[in-house]
């Protein structure tokens, strides 16, 4: 019976040290893949910056612009996180609205758009309306539907007139706004 001496054993142990190294190290790597469907469904699939995109209709009408310094959107929930949002919602009337606020998500590409912190709402003179100016704290607009609405206290200001009021639901198309409750205005007289 032949012995392997103690150098070819050295040898022969190191190489299957090696070889079993290796053959691990494969199998981790295989295994934990960045490109997994599961894995990438909780990362980004776009990151945009300084943005204006602009929407139009089937007859090439501007329906909604979006302006933003920062946008990033994830496959998951197809929610899009938007920073500083300038949105422009175009009507029937010459004069559009224009919504801005801190943040905003977008769902299912602009289907509904959920404003939040510091949101102001604007509509400038035109034949139909006077210069209005809402804010709130959130406000939740869909502008397929050219409707918008919240259930926070809201601030409206017209020439004249401020009004003050809990909950609002808004058709952007007409310009008309119902007040959900608590509605108190004043009459503050331009000088």
């Amino acid at each position: 019976m032949r012995f392997l001496s103690l150098k070819q054993s050295t040898i022969s142990l190191l190489l299957l040290l090696a070889i079993l190294s290796s053959a691990w190290s494969i199998l981790l790597s295989k295994k934990n893949t960045p490109f997994s469907k599961e894995d990438l469904a909780h990362e980004p699939d776009a990151y945009m910056e300084n943005i204006v995109a602009t929407v139009i209709n089937k007859q090439g009408t501007p329906v909604l612009k979006i302006e933003s310094p920062h946008m990033v959107h994830y496959p998951e929930n197809d929610t899009t996180y938007i920073t500083r949002p300038r949105v422009t919602i175009y009507r029937q009337s010459p004069e559009p609205w224009y919504i801005n606020s801190e943040y905003a998500e977008a769902t299912h590409g602009v289907e509904q758009i959920v404003f939040s912190n510091n949101v102001i709402i604007h509509h400038p003179f035109d034949v139909a309306d006077p210069n209005t100016t809402m804010e709130t704290t959130s406000l939740t607009v869909f502008p397929n539907k050219q409707q918008a609405i919240t259930p926070d206290a809201i601030t409206i200001t017209q020439p004249d007139t401020v009004v003050h009021a809990i909950g609002m639901q808004a058709n952007l198309n007409d310009g008309t706004v119902k007040l959900l409750s608590q509605a108190k205005g004043d009459y503050v007289p331009n000088a």
